[in-house]
């Protein structure tokens, strides 16, 4: 029998918690929920912070549409989320493997191959445009030195977007690198014992065994890297401002000229909503499909 004594503990400690929570309900609400809300209401306004804002309908969707650079922007954010999923979503599952071949120095390894992370993002733009610069740039004195051509990279329409993917890969692998890391070392080493006496070599135990055992993690990062990589916004902004002749123009760096050069905040509103429910769709369909496929 509950003493009055432990009644009043536990309803203390019930207190506490429920406390800890709203405290964190309160810093969604501020920070996130408000601020999402705001946003669809912006979308069907028009923003002045002198007069107030009045209500415009679809006339903030009709001005995007119009705008010459909206289809470019979701061409380009399209093209480097694919040439992130092509060249960089395999980066780090085969660093990961390599890694967890390692038997000794392996923590020195995770902690090598996660540095990268830690660094500011405008610190590793500015670190890969030097990089990049044609004339005393690193990558062509390093490329000149062993005899190859040298390349304009990010001062070219055509090599511009992909080296924006070179840098970003660099920049984020870590994460996904030690999140593979972990997964590896949960699958039970008597499936690679089992393969290997039927025969299997190093590629059909990665094929019939690693994968396999790690397919929920490599899809669920599938998914985050697409939603990252659309809404890429800091390698284009400090690395190439959006050039050349637009090659780098993606939907983030498009809101933000709306709201920070054109001040139009509608407009800025209306994109971010629309980015939002791509996504979201995307999302879905998704979770829809890889659900449907693991049953």
């Amino acid at each position: 029998m509950t003493t009055p004594t432990g009644r009043r503990r536990r309803l203390g400690e019930h207190v506490t918690a429920y406390g800890f929570l709203c405290a964190a309900l309160v810093v969604f609400a501020v920070f996130a929920w408000y601020p999402a809300i705001r946003n669809v209401v912006l979308s069907f306004q028009e923003v002045n912070f002198v007069r107030g804002s009045s209500w415009v309908g679809l006339e903030n969707f009709s001005y995007i549409f119009d705008d010459p650079l909206f289809a470019k922007a979701w061409r380009n954010s399209a093209l480097f989320t694919l040439y992130a999923l092509l060249l960089g979503f395999g980066v780090p599952f085969v660093t990961a493997l390599l890694i967890n071949e390692f038997r000794h120095a392996r923590a020195y390894f995770r902690v090598l191959v996660y540095l990268p992370v830690m660094l500011p993002p405008v610190v590793v733009a500015l670190m890969w445009r030097w990089f990049y610069q044609p004339e005393g740039g690193l990558i062509n004195e390093v490329v000149g030195g062993v005899g190859l051509p040298t390349s304009e990279w990010t001062n070219s329409s055509s090599t511009a977007l992909i080296s924006l993917v070179i840098a970003s890969t660099w920049a984020n692998m870590g994460t996904a690198t030690l999140i593979y890391l972990a997964a590896l070392q949960t699958i039970p080493g008597e499936l690679y014992e089992a393969a290997e006496l039927e025969g299997a070599g190093i590629w059909r135990r990665i094929w019939h065994v690693t994968i396999p055992q790690t397919r929920f993690v490599i899809l669920m990062l599938l998914l985050l890297q697409v939603i990252a990589t659309m809404q890429v916004f800091t390698e284009p902004f400090v690395m190439t401002g959006g050039g050349p002749e637009d090659s780098t123009v993606t939907v983030m760096l498009l809101i933000y000229r709306y709201a920070f050069v054109y001040n139009n905040f509608g407009a800025a509103s209306a994109m971010s909503l629309l980015l939002l429910l791509v996504l979201a769709v995307f999302s879905a369909a998704y979770l829809r499909v890889t659900r449907s496929q693991q049953t």
